[in-house]
């Protein structure tokens, strides 16, 4: 593997799990409404652009927002499945 390849994989990592906890934390602010200010719209912004094409896809059903639920499930298969493999095999002697 590439070195650069091998370089790039623990920020890809990183920004999946920063992504990861900004969509949580738009899940809190969802559901305590006391939180919010000014500041969680920049939160909104962030996280918005994704879920709307999913929404479009699979509408929120019995009050779930399953496009949320989507969206983590896909960023946690493609760190499990695609850049936890690859990251070892950077770090793997031959």
């Amino acid at each position: 593997m590439s070195a650069v390849l091998c370089q790039a994989l623990p920020i890809l990592d990183k920004i999946i799990w920063l992504y990861t906890i900004v969509m949580l934390l738009y899940a809190v602010l969802s559901w305590v409404p006391d939180l919010r200010g000014s500041w969680s719209r920049y939160v909104e912004m962030v996280v918005e652009p994704v879920l709307i094409p999913i929404r479009r896809v699979v509408p929120p059903a019995m009050g779930i927002d399953w496009s949320f639920l989507i969206v983590l499930a896909i960023l946690w298969i493609i760190r499990a499945e695609l850049i936890a493999p690859a990251m070892y095999s950077c770090f793997t002697p031959y």
